[in-house]
């Protein structure tokens, strides 16, 4: 069975994004060398890639550009390379390489995916993904990096959560940037 894997960028106040959408506090202070050679062997994993619209439509318009191969070749390789899914009720296509368009219902369409052989799942961005998918209990692995920022107003990944969950921390490591991973396993 294929594992689900949310890695995303917070703040201290426990947002995923800003007020207006904004998560450019997760790219401060990203020139730290060892915390950019963990995100490029992070992204060399083959885990397949699950995204909402609005996430998608993001990655689609930077990901493939030739200013994202300069700035970032490993993590550009990946995201172009790796299969990615997108959920969406709106779009009518995506063209992005490797893409597959699920326009059935969210849940219904990642257990089927879930049970299936192949790589694992990440979600990157995708708050209203992952706070369906966390409402089912169908997240194994949360790979949060706790940034130092207060934001004040945002989204949480757990908008309309309507029980507590409880999770096992399996690992941490502090970066010379402020930053901290936290690594959470479903219990």
């Amino acid at each position: 069975m294929r594992k689900i894997i949310v890695f995303n960028h917070v703040s201290l106040d426990g947002y995923f994004v800003g007020e207006n959408g904004d998560s450019s506090f997760a790219h401060k202070n990203s020139d730290d060398p060892e915390f950019t050679k963990w995100q490029a062997n992070n992204a060399g994993n083959d885990a397949a890639f699950l995204f909402g619209r609005v996430t998608y439509q993001l990655m689609a318009g930077f990901w493939p550009t030739p200013q994202a191969k300069q700035q970032a070749p490993e993590i550009a390789d990946a995201m172009n390379k790796r299969q990615k899914l997108v959920v969406s009720n709106t779009l009518d296509k995506a063209d992005w390489n490797n893409t597959k368009l699920l326009k059935g219902g969210l849940v219904q369409e990642i257990k089927k995916i879930k049970s299936e052989s192949g790589p694992d799942i990440l979600i990157f961005g995708s708050g209203t993904v992952i706070s369906q998918l966390a409402q089912e209990k169908m997240i194994d692995t949360y790979m949060l990096v706790m940034n130092p920022v207060v934001l004040g107003k945002g989204r949480t990944m757990f908008e309309g959560l309507k029980q507590p969950q409880d999770f096992k921390l399996t690992d941490t490591r502090a970066f010379k940037n402020g930053k901290v991973l936290l690594n959470f396993e479903a219990s």
